[in-house]
């Protein structure tokens, strides 16, 4: 048995934002995917995966035993293929803020769930809302407080505006130069970022009033931005607010941001060669990119590993 693939994401723009209902940007990745898979010779790993998807499954019987959950499941289909070795076989990288744990809930929904909504029916809003709410049940087992939207991007694998807390839509995004000079990339920072510990930082400074108005008059302005102009094609416009948010999270996200990295960080916003910004919840794993000449930010940043997300 081999279940459908689902993809990993990438959160262009909103990380810590849309928890606090600034506008948000997500878009599949289709380079890592991962499938429900049963099959005879078990590796550690899988072996693994194993184990954790049995608690996993505990953590639905709760829900659905408590009355809370916002879906029903087969739990005991889901039990016995578990019984059988049933895992997750996944190229996503754990910890890297491309949605591992999101390819893993939208996986288990699409075969266990019952009186699913599937992603050829007309997707109104009510849908698409129900479905956020159903994956952050789901997914606060692996970060103790999910926003659903990882999942939900890996099961629509369609790119998602968030607009806010209560408006999601499903967007195009604007076709790509494929001989474009200009890329989003990522940055391998070659460490493990943890989810749970970053967001109990962000939430201890949400406390600070002086932090939650950078949010809302820095932050949220210059990410709402990002997101109209990279929709609307406006790359000019769009690098002048890369630059500028880029500059806001070096200096009120520091935690976020590996220390390594901070020196490079602030070389990209004072030669404009390329410009860093947090990819998901940061502390590792990937950082994202934008420059207008990949060719020379590869040679600048030649000792690190580099992926082409997006051609402008």
């Amino acid at each position: 048995m081999k279940g459908p693939l689902f993809y990993s994401k990438i959160l262009l723009f909103g990380e810590y934002g849309i928890i606090k209902d600034s506008k948000g940007l997500s878009i599949p990745y289709n380079f890592y995917n991962g499938a429900l898979k049963l099959d005879e010779n078990q590796s550690e790993e899988a072996k693994k995966s194993n184990q954790s998807l049995f608690e996993f499954a505990k953590h639905l019987e709760r829900l659905q035993d408590g009355n809370r959950s916002a879906a029903v499941f087969n739990i005991e289909a889901l039990k016995q293929d578990l019984k059988k070795g049933m895992y997750f076989d996944s190229s996503i990288p754990q910890g890297y803020g491309v949605g591992s744990s999101g390819a893993l809930v939208a996986s288990v929904y699409d075969k266990y769930a019952k009186n699913k909504i599937t992603v050829l029916e007309n997707l109104t809003r009510e849908k698409l809302l129900q479905l956020k709410e159903i994956f952050a049940q789901m997914e606060s087992f692996f970060h103790g407080k999910s926003s659903g939207l990882d999942p939900l991007n890996s099961y629509l694998s369609l790119p998602i505006l968030i607009n806010s807390k209560d408006s999601i839509e499903p967007t195009g995004l604007p076709s790509q130069e494929t001989k474009g000079k200009g890329a989003v990339f990522l940055l391998d920072s070659g460490m493990i970022g943890e989810t749970a510990p970053m967001v109990n930082i962000f939430m201890e400074n949400m406390k600070q009033e002086g932090f939650r108005n950078m949010l809302k008059t820095q932050f949220t302005k210059h990410t709402d931005a990002c997101i109209d102009d990279f929709l609307k094609g406006n790359i000019g416009s769009l690098f002048n607010n890369v630059k500028q948010l880029s500059k806001v999270v070096l200096n009120n996200f520091k935690p976020m941001i590996p220390e390594q990295f901070h020196q490079l960080w602030k070389q990209g916003i004072e030669t404009n060669d390329y410009y860093l910004k947090l990819c998901g919840s940061g502390g590792g794993g990937y950082i994202l990119g934008f420059t207008e000449d990949f060719n020379k930010t590869k040679e600048l940043l030649k000792d690190y590993k580099l992926e082409v997300v997006y051609n402008f």
